[in-house]
């Protein structure tokens, strides 16, 4: 059984996943399901560093502190479950290249009722963005620029 939070280089099952979440309670009637995918487009302007123009993007490249990182996301998901009364909370996220196109995150989430699985899960990806330590490097055909956070 794969930890239910954890940074991986491959990408992942998003039916696993779910399995993995429905066998830790029959209780649950909601599941709420993020996932992040590569866009092949970007707004980042390279001589500013600013989000300005759309450009193309091949890939994103995806560094963390990996024990930190992790430390973080069990942390954030150990905070949704008290918070929102989950019955369990799963948390990917992929690290190294990733094509446009491909799955970057995922974020599921299971309650009872429907409302608190959508309102946690929406707080898990607002939150990892902000406090977990991963960096985002976004390849182009006009050079590799690191992108700042933002929700």
């Amino acid at each position: 059984m794969l930890a239910a939070v954890r940074l991986q280089v491959e990408d992942f099952s998003v039916d696993q996943e779910l399995a993995a979440l429905r066998a830790g309670s029959m209780r649950m009637g909601g599941i709420a399901t993020f996932i992040g995918c590569a866009r092949d487009f970007s707004v980042q302007d390279f001589s500013t560093q600013k989000f300005s123009e759309e450009c193309e993007v091949s890939e994103i490249s995806f560094d963390a502190y990996d024990s930190m990182a992790v430390r973080a996301m069990n942390q954030l998901r150990k905070e949704a479950i008290s918070q929102y009364q989950l019955l369990d909370a799963r948390i990917v996220h992929r690290v190294g290249r990733v094509a446009a196109g491909e799955q970057i995150v995922l974020i599921a989430t299971g309650a009872e009722h429907r409302a608190p699985a959508l309102q946690a899960c929406q707080w898990l990806i607002d939150e990892l963005k902000q406090r977990v330590p991963i960096w985002k490097k976004e390849i182009t055909p006009q050079g590799e620029v690191w992108v700042s956070p933002h929700p």
